[in-house]
């Protein structure tokens, strides 16, 4: 469904934003609705998912022990902080976040994207940081072809982030984990008109 609401744009604050919503059903997750609101003006977009079965803030790791573990889905709303601790990695929701379904490989492929531009930015030939990115690159490797063992954590204090496979570890978050986790833009989806 795709309709005009009354909100004005995060970025350009011009009035007009398009809601596009539909709901469908993930495998294992459940029923969920994807909510994309965008702007015609800037071009500013802002996706999430909302499960139907309600939302705790929760915790969801999974140890990366076999190339097998790369196709496990990865439901990951805006709201959610993505750690692989052993590569003292992490992604926490900004003003840009968005919600995004994939599976490991693909959310290890962002981090390898993210971290080949920082090889790619260094114009002058050779640093210490553009040494550290491509030591993380070849352990992403390594990672993918089940050569090297880390763990990737999804922490959502919204609760609409999930690592969908029997071996995944689920939890609820405690209170310091919560008040510690940043949330990113704040889009008052349940106040949107339907």
């Amino acid at each position: 469904m795709e309709s005009e609401i009354g909100i004005s744009c995060l970025q350009c604050s011009s009035d007009g934003i398009t809601m596009l919503s539909s709901s469908s059903e993930i495998p294992y997750f459940g029923e969920f609705t994807q909510i994309t609101l965008c702007c015609d003006n800037c071009g500013w977009k802002h996706t999430d998912f909302i499960p139907s079965d309600g939302e705790l803030p929760g915790y969801c790791s999974l140890i990366l022990d076999s190339p097998q573990k790369m196709e496990a889905r990865v439901v990951r709303s805006s709201s959610c902080t993505v750690r692989l601790p052993e590569l003292d990695l992490e992604v926490i929701p900004g003003g840009s976040s968005s919600g995004f379904v994939t599976n490991v490989e693909g959310l290890i492929n962002r981090f390898e994207d993210a971290i080949g531009t920082i090889v790619r930015g260094s114009l002058e030939g050779p640093s210490k940081e553009s040494g550290d990115a491509i030591q993380l690159l070849e352990r992403l490797s390594r990672v993918k072809s089940g050569n090297e063992v880390v763990t990737v954590e999804l922490l959502d204090p919204r609760g609409r982030s999930q690592i969908i496979h029997d071996q995944a570890n689920q939890r609820n978050l405690d209170e310091k984990e919560l008040q510690e986790l940043p949330t990113g833009v704040d889009i008052p989806i349940s106040d949107l008109p339907s």
